[in-house]
């Protein structure tokens, strides 16, 4: 009895760790779920400043893709995860990269688009600590839910505010090279 309760436990362990994926310092899950629909891990990376880790991005998707072009037009459920890894990162920083990341996204024409970013840059004013993780989620046919540590804090509508938003990483000119290749689960 007691090696069957022992190997229970040594299998249930295992599929934990199976489950779990490692950048750097931070763990983040194989596979999530988002209004019933289950996505796995495509890819991440480290973003680093002057060596300093300052937060991990990570791509989730039904399919596995490594064309940039792929995901961005894609009408599928598909998810963006942040994990904060420095106390460097704060909101007002978070902010002003997500307004030049669309800024740059959109080659400066974001009109189409500003009364959405306004409403989207609003989730992110409470405070931000080390391993906090929000996950912009685009939900088929529909918009951006974002959760901020597995709690909702708001939807945007459009699939072309996904377009804008997930170009700022997967873009061609991304904020972030390294964060891209990871995503696509290729080098840069």
């Amino acid at each position: 009895m007691k090696r069957i309760i022992t190997l229970t436990v040594l299998l249930l362990i295992s599929n934990l760790t199976i489950a779990q994926i490692r950048i750097g310092d931070i763990v983040v899950p194989e596979k999530v779920n988002y209004d019933g629909e289950e996505l796995s891990y495509n890819g991440g990376a480290m973003r680093k400043v002057l060596s300093f880790k300052t937060y991990a991005g990570t791509l989730y998707t039904k399919v596995k893709h490594t064309d940039d072009r792929k995901v961005l037009d894609s009408d599928e459920t598909m998810a963006i995860r942040l994990n904060i890894a420095s106390k460097k990162v704060t909101n007002e920083r978070m902010i002003k990269v997500f307004r030049k990341g669309f800024d740059d996204a959109m080659f400066g024409n974001t009109q189409s688009l500003d009364v959405r970013i306004e409403d989207f840059l609003k989730l992110f004013n409470s405070p931000m600590k080390i391993n906090d993780y929000y996950d912009l989620v685009y939900l088929k046919g529909k918009g951006v839910k974002t959760y901020k540590n597995g709690k909702e804090l708001g939807f945007i509508e459009g699939r072309d505010f996904k377009y804008a938003l997930f170009k700022i990483w997967l873009g061609n000119e991304p904020a972030c090279k390294i964060i891209k290749g990871g995503m696509l689960g290729v080098s840069e």
